[in-house]
């Protein structure tokens, strides 16, 4: 692929009126995420872990090691499976995504299973998961689909036990949970763009336009992560929004913020740098010794008849055939930067002696082909006043997120 080039420094050093006034006259592409912005985590019930299971259990299935369960297709669940957990066993549901509750008509999206071209993938064992995570520590990093995963996570394991709250925060971004009955402890960091990142006062706090310091890893997850075993890291949405890019505390180029002298690299460079910077980060991170997965793009091409403030929506009810749409545009670029980044990583690891390990969660051929698998405008009471648009980005759940958690499980056990 060919090598994006910085710009030279100096040729942004405007006066800020300048700057300024090009922004607040430009029209705003608004994002998604600021109609589902920030959310706060549910909380569960205190009190309401179950007793924990009998330590009986056979051993968890797995796949063979030569099976590549990245690739595969959607099958229908003939066994006629129910779906591992509903709104009502699940307290962690946020309302944006509880499909269930706001009467989505169609149920046919949860009787559908992921099956690996060259194996079958084992259902999500609660029980086999909290064994193999027994004594040891997980964290989620990144945006609001990093908490649809983590959130998931969390549904899948009801069959078990419910954690127990042990945040040390009121920030409903950063929970962590602890399972008493294996002392596994699972932590959410609300971290979008993985690197430090402001809102910009140039123009005049409208909220829009964000700085990105390319060059940093962000404070608010990285220094806390130090003793996780695992650290799942995952963003990409975030990056649509306008902004202006900083390296070594200066602006070098930007995303859509049309000041005069300021290259436009797009957030096809803030996305690819700003993963180079958090997977370095973290595998340098003195005291960590544990491994880091990046789960790629989650699709943001699932909007249909318009964009995703003009109409767009996703209304389909089947799963697109493995042949049927394939990994493209913005997605493909996504996708490109977060493997080879990943890649990098891991060599530079290697060169420096690192004890920490690198893995990569690769969802996003199978996710591309579930277009029926959101909330769509059943995150809400259809007779409601909102401003919430159709949501063609998160995951329903239960839903086929789900087999996130399945994929994961298989991670681990490898």
């Amino acid at each position: 692929m060919q090598k994006l080039q910085l710009v030279n420094p100096t040729a942004v050093s405007l006066p800020a009126v300048v700057i300024v006034l090009f922004i607040v006259t430009t029209p705003y592409r608004r994002s998604f995420f600021d109609a589902y912005g920030p959310a706060g985590f549910v909380s569960i019930p205190s009190g309401s872990r179950l007793p924990p299971a009998a330590n009986t259990a056979p051993a968890v299935a797995r796949v063979p090691h030569s099976c590549d369960i990245f690739r595969g297709e959607w099958v229908p669940d003939d066994g006629g499976a129910l779906p591992y957990y509903t709104n009502l066993s699940c307290p962690v549901i946020q309302e944006h995504q509880n499909c269930m509750k706001y009467g989505r008509p169609d149920l046919g999206f949860l009787r559908w299973r992921w099956r690996p071209a060259g194996c079958e993938l084992p259902r999500f064992d609660a029980a086999g998961f909290l064994d193999v995570m027994r004594d040891r520590s997980m964290a989620f990093v990144g945006d609001s689909l990093a908490r649809n995963h983590m959130q998931s996570l969390i549904c899948l394991l009801t069959k078990v036990e419910y954690p127990k709250d042990i945040s040390t925060t009121q920030n409903q971004e950063f929970r962590t949970l602890h399972y008493a009955s294996h002392n596994f402890t699972v932590s959410v960091f609300w971290s979008p763009f993985l690197v430090k990142a402001n809102l910009s006062d140039a123009d005049h706090g409208s909220g829009r336009l964000w700085n990105l310091y390319l060059d940093e890893p962000d404070e608010a997850w990285l220094p806390f992560v130090s003793g996780s075993d695992y650290v799942v890291i995952s963003a990409a949405n975030w990056f649509t929004r306008p902004s202006l890019f900083y390296e070594s505390g200066r602006v070098v180029a930007c995303h859509y913020c049309l000041v005069p002298g300021v290259p436009d690299l797009t957030l096809r460079h803030s996305l690819r740098v700003a993963f180079r910077t958090a997977l370095r980060a973290v595998t340098s991170l003195p005291g960590f010794n544990g491994t880091a997965i990046v789960r790629t793009v989650s699709p943001t091409s699932h909007f249909e008849g318009g964009e995703w403030d003009k109409g767009g929506d996703c209304r389909r009810t089947r799963p697109f055939a493995s042949n049927g749409t394939s990994v493209a545009g913005l997605d493909l670029d996504f996708y490109t930067a977060q493997v080879e980044e990943l890649g990098a990583a891991r060599e530079a690891a290697t060169r420096t002696g690192s004890g920490a390990r690198l893995m990569l969660m690769d969802t996003t051929a199978a996710m591309v082909l579930r277009p029926d698998g959101h909330p769509s405008r059943y995150g809400h009471w259809a007779h409601e006043n909102v401003t919430l648009y159709n949501d063609c980005v998160h995951w329903c759940l239960p839903g086929p997120i789900d087999v996130w958690n399945e994929m994961l499980l298989q991670m681990l056990l490898a």
